[in-house]
């Protein structure tokens, strides 16, 4: 196990102390102050909507960290989530599940999973522990299935075995329609809202012919859907008003949404996802919101060519709570609920891939208020975070590797 000490530097300007009692904030001092983390020029001129919409105040953890590596040993690892007993359960891109421990053992791969289509950005993507797992062991993941007419993104549920070493009973409970060829923009991040139903995100598979889908309420593509545990609508979803709208859809207008979030205090889901060049989002969503892709983006082409008539607002259309541009690819993200790191209480950390480091966003009424890059000197792709049982921050690289992150 590789160990990596962060020594803080002692706070000279600080944050006034934080508090909303909306979201039952702690008040807590986020860190010293410093200039915005991103000096890089943008790749356009447009401007936010609102003051502090991107390009915030930097901040900087003051509380001594340390962070190791617990192991080297895992293939193109994309989703992890914390087992009752303090291990970890990982999903791999090429198709397969790991059990890692503390200690940083992985397990033989798990079998009876279904066969995904790992090209491109597909594969066996985001997945999440029902409820009760310590009393069912059901497990619910989303992959990129093969099927006639190209590809979907599909979400599947089944049982970890008394012996872990399979999946029982693997069932497909819900396919984002259309199917199409592409093997890009997947989405793919699963969890349980407040109300103990399923919400995923699905991305828009970034071709021309699909990208204006995420604006049709005919299309399972570009969303956030709302399903139960058998992948039928759930109980309490928008209603749209538009003939043939899926009764499964909870919000849309979104392009390759990689990252969910519950956040533990509203119960609200928060969501990232993808921009072309600029435009990375991090949302707050709404039942029933437009959340504007490609219609309005902070970004523009990988041609330099704008998006579409290259508009940043437009009535009805929810704007971002913060954006990057230059991108960060922001992934996989978590609420911080533990109380080892006071700074980071009640704070969104998100796994950041062309950015490689961990992006540190603190918050308050709502709003982004600090912006910390965490692990940057560690050149790897983030791709996702969660929080184990012991408080503890655990990232998953690109790289294979998986990361502690506790107080020093």
């Amino acid at each position: 196990m590789r160990k990596i000490k962060y020594i803080a530097i002692l706070p000279s300007l600080l944050f006034a102390f934080f508090s909303c009692a909306n979201d039952k904030e702690s008040n807590t001092n986020p860190g010293t102050v410093t200039n915005p983390v991103e000096g890089n020029a943008a790749n356009t001129t447009y401007k936010p909507a609102f003051s502090g919409q991107t390009r915030i105040n930097g901040i900087q953890t003051n509380t001594p960290y340390q962070v190791d590596v617990i192991t080297s040993a895992l293939t193109s690892p994309w989703g992890i989530k914390s087992l009752p007993d303090g291990r970890f359960l990982i999903t791999q891109k090429t198709g397969t599940m790991r059990i890692v421990t503390a200690a940083g053992v992985v397990s033989e791969p798990i079998t009876g999973i279904p066969a995904v289509n790992s090209g491109g950005q597909g594969g066996l993507l985001g997945l999440c522990l029902d409820p009760d797992f310590a009393t069912n062991k059901m497990i619910y993941w989303v992959f990129s299935e093969a099927v006639a007419g190209g590809n979907n993104t599909a979400v599947a549920k089944g049982k970890l075995a008394s012996n872990e070493k399979t999946i029982e009973g693997a069932t497909v409970i819900y396919r984002a329609i259309p199917a199409n060829a592409s093997t890009l923009h997947y989405g793919g991040r699963i969890l349980f809202d407040k109300t103990g139903n399923l919400v995923v995100s699905t991305g828009e598979r970034s071709v021309l012919e699909t990208r204006p889908l995420a604006q049709s309420l005919t299309s399972g593509l570009g969303k956030v859907v709302r399903i139960t545990k058998e992948g039928q609508p759930a109980s309490g979803n928008p209603s749209f008003g538009v003939a043939g709208s899926l009764p499964e859809l909870y919000t849309y207008g979104h392009r390759n949404p990689q990252g969910l979030a519950l956040n533990p205090n509203t119960g609200e889901i928060w969501l990232a996802e993808h921009g072309p060049r600029g435009g990375d989002e991090i949302n707050r969503l709404k039942a029933g919101s437009n959340y504007g892709w490609p219609t309005i983006t902070y970004g523009i082409e990988y041609s330099g060519e704008k998006v579409g008539a290259g508009i940043q607002q437009q009535d009805g259309m929810e704007q971002p709570v913060y954006y990057w541009d230059p991108v960060v690819s922001p992934s996989g993200m978590t609420f911080y609920t533990g109380n080892r790191v006071p700074e980071w209480q009640n704070n969104l950390f998100i796994g950041a891939l062309s950015g490689m480091h961990i992006v540190r966003l603190a918050i308050e009424n709502n709003k982004v208020v600090g912006e910390e890059r965490l692990l940057a000197s560690e050149n790897q792709r983030f791709r996702d975070i969660t929080q184990g049982n012991d408080g503890a921050l655990y990232a998953i690289t690109d790289g294979g590797k998986l990361y502690k992150i506790d107080k020093k």
